[in-house]
């Protein structure tokens, strides 16, 4: 029997590899989703992981005997010439320095999944000095100052660029292939994966977390809606579409009332305009994400309703799945090797993801990270957030307290005080001063 035969993009990952010239990728941090990208990149053609930067050293050695190497292949190294050496003799260096990774000439593509803002913001610029492509899953940084470091690419002549597999840029899949295909865009975004609790905390989720293999801190961030407000205000910075609402709707629509629940008033939905971000907690959306669509001829209305899409006029395209961080590889091929994004920001502010308290706050307080005690993420739109004198959810991490604050209160620059130690402060903090151009739009 003949084997199958590699097509599409598939058949470019079998040629880069038969070239000996595969993608050389550098990944910086090693947690859940860090660890599902060095064991995808060793069952992928066409690329191969040249160093991981992990202050954990321990952890990324772990990760990379979890997927296959062996600990003599594994090189622990401080510098950019040990990282070179390493890749050069077809082993993998672990550095607990990004500049290391960043430098060393052999990598072609840095992929951030710290998931700290401010870290990524260092790694990437770090990455863009040197020459390197970057692959953004910090979502969480790209929020707050992807359109910076979006420019600030394009001056170095490299991509910058989210994720695929993320839902962000899953979604964007969808959008593109409405767009292409002549629909108007009503609504896009997810299915909620865990059940939703505003205020929840770390100590609610410690032994789920375990059984997860993951980080309690981050399973918080998806379960009291952060992450989602996060990922939404994504979109909105890559397509225009906005929150309709501040916090948005996130109605319990099923997969099957999805395009009667995310439309317009006009034709039966809860949405007071076309063009926006929302999600659902509802049956059988989630792990997927969609798009909302309104053909605009009735022949076409016709073809959707005769294909069983739905009952019409508006119809809900769906991604039953998103694979996360096993996608992640092929956004830095596609840097690479196509100079493709999979995902930028507009250069132009849309959306915002303010911070709400989850607790009473008090003045002197210093707030933890998302996901822990402190606060979570709000979904608005940058003109809300601007007139409100909101701060940014990428900005809470170190931030003081400065007045009495309740929970469910947001955290504004009036009541608290961001570090302005941190590099993504000063960047955030000179974008809003250019971004004053825009309010007259």
């Amino acid at each position: 029997m003949n084997a199958v035969q590699k097509i599409g993009f598939a058949a470019t990952l079998a040629a880069r590899a038969e070239s000996g010239k595969p993608v050389t990728i550098g990944l910086a941090g090693t947690g859940q989703m860090g660890t599902d990208i060095v064991v995808q990149t060793a069952l992928m053609p066409g690329i191969r992981l040249g160093a991981v930067c992990e202050i954990r050293a321990e952890q990324a050695v772990d990760a990379l005997l979890l997927s296959g190497r062996a600990r003599a292949d594994i090189v622990e190294t401080a510098s950019a010439s040990g990282v070179e050496a390493a890749i050069g003799a077809g082993k993998v260096a672990v550095t607990g320095d990004f500049k290391a990774l960043c430098a060393a000439g052999q990598i072609d593509v840095i992929i951030d999944a710290t998931g700290n803002p401010n870290v990524g913001t260092m790694i990437s610029l770090e990455a863009m000095k040197h020459g390197k492509h970057v692959v953004m899953l910090n979502v969480e940084a790209d929020i707050t100052i992807g359109r910076f470091l979006q420019e600030e690419a394009r001056k170095a002549g490299v991509i910058y660029t989210g994720a695929a597999g993320d839902e962000p840029a899953a979604t964007l899949e969808l959008i593109s292939f409405a767009q292409s295909t002549g629909f108007e865009i009503i609504a896009a975004g997810k299915g909620k994966n865990n059940p939703l609790k505003f205020d929840a905390t770390p100590d609610e989720y410690e032994e789920e977390a375990r059984a997860r293999n993951m980080a309690t801190r981050m399973l918080v961030e998806f379960v009291d809606g952060s992450k989602t407000m996060i990922e939404m205000v994504a979109i909105a910075n890559a397509t225009g579409l906005v929150p309709d609402v501040p916090g948005m709707h996130g109605p319990a629509a099923t997969r099957e009332q999805l395009g009667q629940v995310l439309c317009t008033r006009e034709d039966g939905g809860i949405l007071n305009k076309a063009g926006v971000v929302d999600y659902s907690i509802g049956k059988g959306v989630a792990p997927g994400v969609f798009c909302v669509v309104k053909p605009k001829h009735p022949r076409v209305l016709e073809r959707m309703i005769d294909l069983k899409v739905g009952p019409g006029p508006c119809f809900a395209l769906l991604r039953p799945y998103h694979l996360t961080s096993l996608e992640v590889p092929l956004s830095a091929i596609r840097a690479a090797v196509l100079g493709q994004p999979d995902m930028q920001p507009l250069p132009y502010p849309v959306a915002e993801c303010a911070a709400v308290a989850k607790r009473d706050l008090k003045p002197g307080d210093v707030l933890g990270k998302i996901g822990e005690y402190d606060y979570r993420g709000f979904a608005m739109t940058w003109r809300e957030a601007r007139d409100a004198n909101a701060m940014p959810l990428g900005l809470a991490e170190g931030a003081r307290v400065l007045k009495p604050i309740k929970a469910g209160e947001r955290l504004g620059y009036d009541n608290c005080a961001p570090n302005e130690d941190f590099l993504i402060t000063q960047i955030r903090r000179r974008l809003d001063q250019s971004d004053a151009r825009f309010l007259a739009a």
